[in-house]
């Protein structure tokens, strides 16, 4: 039996994509840059330790100005709180009555927040987190002191997640074990329908077949190295997914000197820039145009990165270069989909223990572990996620000193002089 898809009323008014506010103080965006990963920074001073709220350029009790971001615990107490039956922004109008409070931080500072459902009414312990909202900005959001946060049960916070829970999500490409790992994992999550992106049925890798005993899966045909597949798949179902997740990968393990010729790299950069290139034009704005589609709205565009990304790993010199180039097309592809609330997370991960890391020796992230952390950033509030302990050391030797990083790298990398 088929079910028709239900009609829009043309004479009910349709509702528009709206977002909290944007704008934010250079100096604000400190905090912004901790929420994208998940941690809650507030600025504390280097000369007298004093804890600052709101962002400032200088300290608030010495007039110091040397003040570093700082991981808080959050820890507090919800004073007071309001339910806002009105506002001044689009955003928040549409959505009232909103829950407000202010919190008393053991840190010191007082902040005002967004306050979760279930948390108790004041005065009452609570922790705060820093959390991205629709806008891509960071906000405050109180939850109750020894319970982890849950933005999924609260139907107003719900819209800073992009839960997988009911959704149609395509997973672009289901051979490798990382792309199995995803699906499996999202099935588990409650996705509603999963497409499968199939380039080469012929091949019938390890494991894909298994795929068709998971009730939400549909295989569909996709090879994002042509054009010409992926806009025929996006006109086909551009318009019913929610949530796009690339997993589409080409790894050879080659440096610079490894292999004469430049076919290796072209057939990385075909797959893991030209390809999310591709996805991007054809399902990007199939997704910005769905974003206001009340509860069945997309949300959400993953990509999974390698964190050599951020600083060339020599001995996969080329591989390395793609990822770099992949990571500078997400971004751009970040300010694209923002003004329609679309989140683009990137996922990024260190070896993957698959057939091609194989002479690699551990650690290596389980592609089962892998797939955790995309659901898990599709259930929290976040917009990079480093998901293996390699991919978090390498990124925070990264953003202390780029330069001493590549450095390091190229010390541990043996010549290939002799």
């Amino acid at each position: 039996m088929t079910v028709k898809a239900k009609r829009k009323n043309p004479i009910l008014r349709t509702r528009q994509a709206t977002l909290p506010p944007i704008a934010r103080s250079r100096v604000a965006l400190g905090m912004t840059a901790g929420a994208a990963v998940g941690t809650l920074e507030l600025q504390v001073c280097d000369a007298c330790g004093a804890v600052q709220y709101p962002a400032t350029e200088i300290c608030r009790q010495c007039l110091g100005d040397q003040l570093t971001w700082r991981r808080q615990n959050g820890a507090g107490e919800l004073i007071s709180e309001t339910l806002s039956h009105a506002s001044q922004e689009l955003y928040y109008r549409e959505r009232s009555p909103w829950r407000l409070g202010m919190v008393k931080l053991e840190a010191g500072p007082t902040v005002i927040t967004h306050v979760e459902a279930s948390c108790p009414a004041a005065p009452t312990l609570v922790r705060v987190s820093a959390a991205l909202d629709r806008a891509g900005q960071a906000t405050l959001i109180a939850s109750p002191r020894e319970v982890a946060p849950d933005l999924g049960s609260d139907p107003r916070l719900r819209e800073m997640t992009c839960d997988p829970k009911g959704r149609k999500i395509l997973v672009t490409d289901g051979k490798s074990q990382t792309g199995q790992a995803v699906v499996r994992a999202l099935s588990v999550a409650g996705a509603e329908l999963i497409w499968v992106g199939n380039a080469e049925p012929w091949k019938n890798p390890p494991g894909f077949a298994g795929l068709k005993d998971l009730p939400q899966v549909t295989f569909v045909p996709l090879d994002v190295t042509d054009s010409r597949s992926v806009m025929e798949l996006a006109g086909k179902i551009g318009g019913k997914v929610d949530i796009v997740i690339n997993t589409a990968d080409h790894h050879r393990t080659f440096g610079i000197a490894g292999r004469a010729g430049v076919e290796n790299a072209q057939s990385e950069m075909d797959v893991n820039y030209l390809g999310l290139l591709r996805l991007a034009q054809a399902f990007g704005p199939a997704l910005r145009g769905r974003a206001a589609d009340g509860l069945d709205n997309a949300v959400a565009w993953v990509n999974l990165l390698s964190i050599f990304a951020l600083s060339g790993f020599p001995p996969q010199g080329t591989y390395s270069a793609s990822h770099a180039a992949a990571l500078s097309l997400a971004q751009c592809l970040r300010a694209d989909m923002r003004p329609a609330g679309i989140r683009v997370i990137n996922v990024f991960s260190g070896p993957v223990d698959d057939e091609w890391a194989q002479l690699m020796l551990p650690p290596k992230v389980a592609p089962s572990a892998l797939a955790n952390a995309v659901v898990g950033a599709l259930k929290g509030a976040v917009e990079d996620v480093y998901a293996d302990p390699i991919a978090r050391d390498w990124h925070a030797r990264w953003r202390d000193d780029p330069k001493t990083l590549e450095r390091e790298l190229m010390v541990a990398t043996p010549s290939s002089a002799g």
